[in-house]
């Protein structure tokens, strides 16, 4: 992993030269990815793997120097910050303690229920901030999915590297230009008058792959060919032609720019 670390660092260089922070879960806890994001001066929010640390002692220290917030009758939540030793060293560690004794039906607990998060951090920032930071990993979880779900690429085809690599490559082309169409789709369905705008319920920041495949992709349309001009032929009433046509048009002036 600290070989790993070494190379994500350096194509990120290569990307930005802004400030970087790692995020990792408690598989990865471990002194020697600390001593990298330290070496390349990369800032770091790291799950600590409690191993058989006490949840009991955790909540006990959280009680006593965290911030207590009730977020519903028998939930309460403690936030907040330690410090533990490490290699010699004294390392910044973030918390966040929840105790229920009720659960979200009403049933009381005979033994309180306690989870415990705690994260390795080098960040100045105040708990709750590195906590949210930390839970944005999942977004990029999400893309993950969709490059194994939606674009199938779950299981390469192949035995070689090689092969591997460029079907690789080739479903990141595709996932790009649908990511496009999804993001695209967004900004122009605004521009539209009502009636042709996409049939989606709520408001929502991005289109996940499958929905631009399905609504985008897997229209029904037949191919014409008139008066020495070929074409596609959509139903009259389809919803989301409107949007399409708009994409398409906004596509290929792009491409083929007009020339005087």
């Amino acid at each position: 992993m600290p070989q790993f670390l070494e190379e994500a660092i350096a194509y990120a260089r290569q990307v930005t030269l802004a400030k970087l922070l790692l995020r990792m879960d408690a598989g990865h806890d471990d002194l020697e990815n600390l001593r990298v994001c330290q070496k390349h001066q990369v800032d770091w929010i790291i799950k600590r793997n409690l191993r058989k640390e006490s949840p009991k002692d955790w909540l006990e220290e959280a009680q006593a120097y965290g911030q207590c917030e009730e977020l519903r009758e028998g939930k309460q939540v403690w936030t907040g910050e330690t410090w533990r030793e490490r290699d010699g060293k004294l390392y910044r560690v973030v918390f966040e303690v929840i105790e229920r004794t009720i659960t979200t039906d009403g049933q009381k607990l005979l033994i309180p229920d306690i989870d415990v998060a705690t994260y390795w951090t080098s960040l100045k920032l105040p708990a709750k901030e590195v906590i949210e930071l930390y839970h944005q990993h999942g977004t990029s979880e999400q893309f993950h999915s969709e490059i194994k779900s939606d674009m199938d690429l779950e299981r390469l085809p192949s035995g070689k590297f090689a092969t591997n690599a460029l079907v690789l490559s080739l479903g990141l082309v595709g996932y790009n230009v649908l990511r496009l169409c999804g993001q695209t789709s967004l900004q122009q369905n605004d521009q539209l008058p009502l009636k042709n705008r996409m049939p989606i319920r709520k408001p929502v920041a991005r289109r996940r792959l499958r929905s631009v495949i399905q609504d985008l992709m897997y229209m029904a349309a037949r191919w014409t060919h008139h008066a020495h001009r070929r074409g596609l032929s959509f139903w009259r009433n389809n919803p989301w032609h409107g949007i399409w046509e708009r994409l398409y048009q906004r596509f290929t002036r792009r491409a083929c720019p007009a020339t005087s």
